[in-house]
């Protein structure tokens, strides 16, 4: 047996669109092992009573393919005991983590082989960016790219110990698919210079400097987040609300949550604005990523 823990993501933190990410205090735990003929899993948390309890799960997905990358031929079974918190369909990265979860349980139950850049390039691949499972890996602040070639690269960041996250998810939903189908193909020069500014504004920000001015003015986006917003028009709206009293807040991801950086002059501007429909969450930055535990044979 192993036992994987995983956190949450946040992706894109308003300007670093498809680079940037951050690994937050919330995690799924699995289970995992190599059994008899047939595959079991059970789901505790999010998405009990919807998620595929067979080979359609995507953490069994991501380790038939993690097995076949290491040249193995598949195991007769597969046991998975999931216990979930990172909710679904909300831009907290929930599949990328199960992706890096499922591809880690094969590496450590497998008889081949997989480096870190492997397993990377692979939860990549499954993902189609990745901008959340490098933080999912790695933990802390990720700059995420793919080089010429097409091999996905990363480094990773230590945010400013004064940095803290604070997530509200909405009860609704949203498929990435389904946002990223509302960006353009194009985006004028000005905007694209824009971004490549606050972007390295927000590097600053969030390792050296997390003041609340400073931050405000790196989180700014245009990009993607307007072109979203009718998709998400509550998120829209409360993110709107949030920046206009000084509260550094953008979409997590393709949303609909919102990731808000809470400093000591912030935090109480924050509830006032968030409704009944929203669960907040005050978290910090997961400064390890995934963690792989192979319990004591006896």
């Amino acid at each position: 047996m192993v036992n994987i823990r995983v956190p949450a993501t946040s992706a894109n933190l308003g300007p670093g669109f498809d680079a940037l990410g951050l690994a937050l205090t919330l995690h799924d735990e699995v289970e995992a092992e190599l059994t008899g003929p047939g595959v079991e899993v059970t789901v505790e948390g999010e998405g009990a009573g919807e998620l595929d309890l067979g080979e359609g799960h995507l953490i069994v997905k991501a380790m038939r393919k993690a097995f076949d990358r290491m040249g193995m031929a598949q195991p007769e079974g597969i046991r998975l005991r999931c216990r979930n918190r990172i909710p679904h369909a909300r831009g907290l990265g929930s599949s990328s983590a199960a992706i890096c979860a499922g591809i880690l349980a094969a590496r450590a139950l497998g008889t081949g082989q997989l480096t870190d850049d492997e397993v990377f390039a692979l939860a990549t691949e499954m993902e189609g960016h990745p901008d959340n499972v490098a933080p999912c890996l790695a933990g802390g602040l990720t700059i995420a790219w793919t080089q010429h070639g097409g091999s996905p690269r990363m480094v990773k960041l230590v945010p400013d110990a004064r940095i803290r996250p604070v997530v509200l998810v909405p009860a609704t939903r949203l498929s990435t698919e389904a946002a990223r189908g509302l960006l353009p193909k194009d985006v004028p020069h000005k905007d694209a210079s824009f971004n490549a500014g606050r972007s390295a504004l927000l590097i600053a920000a969030l390792t050296q400097r997390p003041e609340r001015g400073l931050l405000l003015a790196a989180t700014e986006d245009r990009l993607h987040q307007d072109y979203r917003a009718p998709a998400m028009r509550a998120s829209a709206d409360l993110v709107e609300r949030l920046r206009a009293v000084g509260v550094p807040a953008v979409v997590s991801g393709a949303g609909p949550t919102i990731l808000a950086f809470s400093t000591s002059d912030s935090q109480d501007l924050i509830a006032p604005e968030v409704g009944n429909d929203w669960h907040i969450q005050l978290m910090d930055v997961d400064p390890d990523g995934a963690n792989v535990q192979v319990p004591e044979t006896r």
